[in-house]
């Protein structure tokens, strides 16, 4: 393991959309001692798939799992996903919107969210934000969005429950927190990211969340 590599992967299935994400990770100022890679998996079977795939070829310390619409516009995006993580040992996830208590729907959203991005849809672009309550560097929670995840420890995917696209995130972080792990969102002066959302497609949604609800709630 790596302990001064920072991986990026991207389950990627159009270039046009990868290529600006990685014009933005290719921007980031990197710490002194540290390198950056990139994985990129293309026809993935699922998110978890690709994600297992890509962390079982990467010999960093630590990844960043991120969907191919993200574009990490804070160029310290690293440093400060460090300072996190060399603040205490126990914190495993990073993610830049999450959930303090999940609701018994299995619904993110339908609890009180925390943490900051600039959302795409379609034709203009919003600033979601609920700063973190406890006046910390960082807030533990229960679950975080998938639009991007870091991590500094290696927790298997259960891509043998979650086969398609959808809970991936919800499901990471419960196995975090069972392995003793704590999952936080930063506090952020400004987002550190834009998603460019676009059409959510749900065709699967229902399934998922239940399995999510019998295996984790």
């Amino acid at each position: 393991m790596n302990d001064k590599m920072f991986c990026f992967i991207i389950c990627s299935n159009d270039s046009l959309y990868t290529q600006e994400c990685l014009y933005y990770i290719n921007r980031l100022n990197v710490p002194e001692g540290y390198e950056v890679d990139v994985l990129t998996v293309e026809d993935a079977h699922s998110m978890t798939a690709g994600y297992n795939e890509a962390m079982s070829c990467s010999e960093a310390k630590y990844k960043v799992y991120l969907h191919q619409d993200v574009f990490i516009i804070n160029s310290d995006f690293i440093q400060d996903c460090l300072n996190i993580f060399q603040s205490d040992a126990k914190i495993g996830m990073i993610g830049n919107v999450g959930v303090e208590k999940m609701p018994v729907s299995g619904i993110m959203w339908d609890g009180e969210r925390f943490g900051q991005v600039y959302e795409q849809h379609n034709y203009e672009t919003v600033l979601w934000f609920n700063d973190i309550k406890n006046g910390k560097s960082c807030m533990e929670v229960q679950a975080i969005d998938g639009f991007l995840m870091v991590t500094q420890y290696d927790v298997p995917w259960r891509e043998d429950l979650f086969d398609k696209w959808d809970f991936y995130d919800c499901s990471q972080s419960m196995e975090f927190i069972k392995h003793g792990y704590k999952v936080v969102v930063p506090k952020m002066d400004e987002p550190w990211c834009v998603h460019d959302c676009g059409f959510v497609s749900l065709g699967n949604y229902e399934e998922e969340r239940r399995k999510f609800v019998e295996e984790y709630l």
